[in-house]
Protein backbone atom coordinates (compact mmCIF):
# COMPACT_ATOMS: atom_id res chain seq x y z
CA UNK A 1 0.00 0.00 0.00
CA UNK A 2 2.74 2.08 0.66
CA UNK A 3 4.89 1.70 -2.39
CA UNK A 4 5.77 4.83 -4.76
CA UNK A 5 3.14 4.89 -7.53
CA UNK A 6 1.21 1.87 -6.48
CA UNK A 7 -2.80 2.29 -6.74
CA UNK A 8 -5.00 0.89 -4.89
CA UNK A 9 -9.24 1.19 -4.48
CA UNK A 10 -10.82 0.68 -1.17
CA UNK A 11 -14.31 0.35 -2.00
CA UNK A 12 -17.34 -2.14 -1.57
CA UNK A 13 -18.33 -4.06 -4.76
CA UNK A 14 -21.99 -2.73 -4.48
CA UNK A 15 -21.06 0.58 -3.53
CA UNK A 16 -22.36 3.42 -6.29
CA UNK A 17 -19.50 6.05 -5.55
CA UNK A 18 -17.01 3.66 -5.25
CA UNK A 19 -17.86 2.35 -8.59
CA UNK A 20 -17.23 5.45 -10.22
CA UNK A 21 -13.43 5.59 -9.54
CA UNK A 22 -12.86 1.93 -10.58
CA UNK A 23 -14.79 2.70 -14.01
CA UNK A 24 -12.98 6.02 -14.25
CA UNK A 25 -9.11 4.50 -13.55
CA UNK A 26 -9.81 1.60 -16.19
CA UNK A 27 -11.34 3.84 -18.81
CA UNK A 28 -8.11 5.73 -18.45
CA UNK A 29 -6.35 2.49 -18.44
CA UNK A 30 -4.83 2.91 -15.23
CA UNK A 31 -3.89 -0.48 -13.45
CA UNK A 32 -4.98 -0.37 -9.65
CA UNK A 33 -5.45 -3.15 -6.78
CA UNK A 34 -8.92 -2.98 -5.64
CA UNK A 35 -9.17 -3.89 -1.55
CA UNK A 36 -12.83 -4.99 -0.58
CA UNK A 37 -14.70 -3.18 2.76
CA UNK A 38 -17.35 -5.18 3.80
CA UNK A 39 -20.27 -2.02 4.33
CA UNK A 40 -22.22 -5.16 5.96
CA UNK A 41 -20.16 -4.72 8.88
CA UNK A 42 -20.60 -2.35 11.11
CA UNK A 43 -17.32 -1.57 12.39
CA UNK A 44 -14.80 0.14 9.34
CA UNK A 45 -11.26 -1.67 8.99
CA UNK A 46 -8.10 -0.26 10.34
CA UNK A 47 -7.07 0.82 6.90
CA UNK A 48 -10.50 2.81 6.31
CA UNK A 49 -9.88 4.44 9.45
CA UNK A 50 -6.52 5.42 9.04
CA UNK A 51 -6.71 6.45 5.36
CA UNK A 52 -9.97 8.20 6.11
CA UNK A 53 -10.42 9.00 9.81
CA UNK A 54 -13.09 12.39 9.22
CA UNK A 55 -15.89 10.55 7.49
CA UNK A 56 -14.65 6.60 7.38
CA UNK A 57 -16.02 6.01 3.98
CA UNK A 58 -15.48 4.38 1.07
CA UNK A 59 -14.55 4.62 -1.57
CA UNK A 60 -10.66 5.70 -0.93
CA UNK A 61 -7.56 6.30 -3.79
CA UNK A 62 -4.94 5.22 -2.58
CA UNK A 63 -1.79 6.83 -4.58
CA UNK A 64 1.97 5.78 -3.85
CA UNK A 65 0.49 6.24 0.36
CA UNK A 66 -1.17 8.96 0.21
CA UNK A 67 -5.27 8.79 0.44
CA UNK A 68 -7.98 10.79 -1.50
CA UNK A 69 -11.31 10.90 -0.27
CA UNK A 70 -15.10 11.53 -1.95
CA UNK A 71 -16.23 10.02 -5.29
CA UNK A 72 -16.51 13.02 -7.14
CA UNK A 73 -13.46 14.09 -6.02
CA UNK A 74 -11.39 10.81 -6.88
CA UNK A 75 -12.62 10.82 -9.75
CA UNK A 76 -11.16 14.70 -10.89
CA UNK A 77 -7.85 13.46 -9.09
CA UNK A 78 -7.80 10.37 -11.65
CA UNK A 79 -8.45 12.90 -14.51
CA UNK A 80 -5.99 15.51 -13.17
CA UNK A 81 -3.25 12.68 -13.23
CA UNK A 82 -3.84 10.39 -15.45
CA UNK A 83 -6.08 12.34 -18.31
CA UNK A 84 -5.12 15.82 -17.78
CA UNK A 85 -2.02 15.54 -20.34
CA UNK A 86 -3.37 13.07 -22.73
CA UNK A 87 -5.71 12.87 -25.59
CA UNK A 88 -8.27 10.96 -23.18
CA UNK A 89 -9.86 12.78 -20.80
CA UNK A 90 -12.80 12.70 -18.40
CA UNK A 91 -13.47 16.14 -17.71
CA UNK A 92 -14.37 18.81 -20.86
CA UNK A 93 -11.69 21.00 -21.80
CA UNK A 94 -14.30 24.06 -22.14
CA UNK A 95 -14.30 25.60 -18.85
CA UNK A 96 -18.38 26.35 -18.75
CA UNK A 97 -18.72 22.45 -20.03
CA UNK A 98 -16.48 21.32 -16.95
CA UNK A 99 -18.91 23.63 -15.28
CA UNK A 100 -21.68 21.92 -16.20
CA UNK A 101 -20.66 18.07 -16.22
CA UNK A 102 -20.00 18.82 -12.17
CA UNK A 103 -23.34 20.79 -11.44
CA UNK A 104 -24.99 17.94 -12.71
CA UNK A 105 -22.69 15.38 -10.66
CA UNK A 106 -23.46 17.22 -7.96
CA UNK A 107 -27.02 16.96 -8.68
CA UNK A 108 -27.26 13.33 -9.13
CA UNK A 109 -25.69 13.17 -5.55
CA UNK A 110 -27.55 16.12 -3.37
CA UNK A 111 -30.88 14.80 -5.62
CA UNK A 112 -31.03 11.32 -6.92
CA UNK A 113 -29.52 9.35 -4.37
CA UNK A 114 -31.37 11.57 -1.45
CA UNK A 115 -34.40 10.65 -3.23
CA UNK A 116 -33.67 7.14 -4.18
CA UNK A 117 -33.47 6.53 -0.36
CA UNK A 118 -36.40 7.85 0.86
CA UNK A 119 -37.99 6.18 -2.55
CA UNK A 120 -36.82 2.91 -1.12
CA UNK A 121 -37.61 3.18 2.38
CA UNK A 122 -40.84 4.87 3.12
CA UNK A 123 -44.29 3.99 2.84
CA UNK A 124 -47.71 5.48 1.96
CA UNK A 125 -47.84 8.78 0.29
CA UNK A 126 -44.01 9.59 1.30
CA UNK A 127 -43.34 6.80 -0.54
CA UNK A 128 -45.33 8.11 -3.35
CA UNK A 129 -44.12 11.64 -3.26
CA UNK A 130 -40.63 10.05 -3.62
CA UNK A 131 -41.37 7.99 -6.45
CA UNK A 132 -42.77 11.18 -8.36
CA UNK A 133 -39.91 13.01 -7.60
CA UNK A 134 -37.31 10.25 -8.82
CA UNK A 135 -38.83 10.18 -12.09
CA UNK A 136 -38.82 14.27 -12.05
CA UNK A 137 -34.97 13.99 -11.02
CA UNK A 138 -34.70 11.17 -13.76
CA UNK A 139 -36.60 12.86 -16.81
CA UNK A 140 -34.40 15.94 -16.23
CA UNK A 141 -31.06 13.68 -16.24
CA UNK A 142 -32.94 12.22 -19.62
CA UNK A 143 -33.46 15.59 -21.36
CA UNK A 144 -29.63 16.64 -19.66
CA UNK A 145 -28.48 14.06 -22.17
CA UNK A 146 -31.09 14.30 -25.29
CA UNK A 147 -29.98 12.37 -28.18
CA UNK A 148 -26.26 12.78 -27.74
CA UNK A 149 -24.03 9.22 -26.85
CA UNK A 150 -23.09 10.48 -23.72
CA UNK A 151 -23.23 13.43 -21.64
CA UNK A 152 -20.36 15.41 -23.01
CA UNK A 153 -20.95 14.42 -27.01
CA UNK A 154 -18.92 11.59 -28.40
CA UNK A 155 -16.90 10.30 -25.95
CA UNK A 156 -17.72 8.72 -22.37
CA UNK A 157 -16.98 11.33 -19.73
CA UNK A 158 -16.95 12.69 -16.00
CA UNK A 159 -20.91 12.51 -16.09
CA UNK A 160 -21.55 9.42 -17.57
CA UNK A 161 -18.86 7.73 -14.91
CA UNK A 162 -20.47 9.49 -12.23
CA UNK A 163 -24.14 8.68 -13.27
CA UNK A 164 -24.08 4.79 -14.55
CA UNK A 165 -23.07 3.20 -11.23
CA UNK A 166 -26.56 4.30 -9.73
CA UNK A 167 -27.76 2.37 -13.22
CA UNK A 168 -27.44 -0.81 -11.54
CA UNK A 169 -30.51 0.24 -9.35
CA UNK A 170 -32.75 0.97 -11.92
CA UNK A 171 -34.27 -2.50 -12.15
CA UNK A 172 -35.03 -1.90 -8.58
CA UNK A 173 -36.48 1.61 -8.72
CA UNK A 174 -38.61 0.02 -11.64
CA UNK A 175 -39.85 -3.12 -9.83
CA UNK A 176 -40.67 -1.36 -6.38
CA UNK A 177 -42.15 1.20 -8.07
CA UNK A 178 -44.06 -0.25 -10.86
CA UNK A 179 -43.17 1.99 -13.64
CA UNK A 180 -40.74 1.23 -16.70
CA UNK A 181 -37.62 3.41 -17.10
CA UNK A 182 -37.85 3.09 -21.04
CA UNK A 183 -41.20 4.64 -21.23
CA UNK A 184 -40.23 7.16 -18.72
CA UNK A 185 -36.31 8.17 -19.76
CA UNK A 186 -36.11 6.65 -23.10
CA UNK A 187 -32.80 8.27 -24.00
CA UNK A 188 -31.20 7.48 -20.37
CA UNK A 189 -31.81 3.89 -20.59
CA UNK A 190 -30.55 3.58 -24.53
CA UNK A 191 -27.40 5.62 -22.18
CA UNK A 192 -27.10 2.78 -19.90
CA UNK A 193 -26.97 0.25 -22.92
CA UNK A 194 -24.56 2.08 -24.88
CA UNK A 195 -22.50 1.80 -21.52
CA UNK A 196 -22.82 -1.01 -20.54
CA UNK A 197 -21.14 -1.59 -23.61
CA UNK A 198 -17.59 -0.40 -22.66
CA UNK A 199 -15.70 -2.61 -20.73
CA UNK A 200 -14.97 -0.55 -18.18
CA UNK A 201 -18.58 -0.38 -17.38
CA UNK A 202 -19.67 -3.97 -17.77
CA UNK A 203 -16.66 -5.04 -15.50
CA UNK A 204 -17.32 -2.82 -12.74
CA UNK A 205 -21.27 -2.75 -12.52
CA UNK A 206 -22.87 -5.75 -10.60
CA UNK A 207 -25.96 -7.57 -11.00
CA UNK A 208 -29.25 -5.32 -11.03
CA UNK A 209 -31.43 -8.34 -9.50
CA UNK A 210 -28.59 -8.57 -6.60
CA UNK A 211 -27.72 -5.05 -6.21
CA UNK A 212 -32.28 -4.76 -5.43
CA UNK A 213 -31.91 -7.75 -3.10
CA UNK A 214 -29.00 -6.01 -1.03
CA UNK A 215 -30.91 -2.48 -0.98
CA UNK A 216 -34.32 -4.62 0.60
CA UNK A 217 -31.91 -5.63 3.19
CA UNK A 218 -30.77 -2.49 3.91
CA UNK A 219 -33.89 -0.76 4.03
CA UNK A 220 -35.89 -3.01 5.23
CA UNK A 221 -38.14 -3.71 2.73
CA UNK A 222 -40.18 -6.69 2.53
Amino acid sequence: MDTAGEVACVDFWANGFGMRARIALRELGVAFRYVEEDLRVRERSELVRRMNPVHRSVPILVHGGRPVCGSLNILEYIDDTWGNNKARCLLPKDPVHRAHARFWADFIDQKVFSTQTRFLKSKGEEKAVAKCELLEQLKRLDEVLGDKAFFAGDEFGFLDAALVPFSSMFRGYEQHGGFSLDTECPSLMRWVRRCKERESVKSVLPDEDDMYELHKKWYGIE
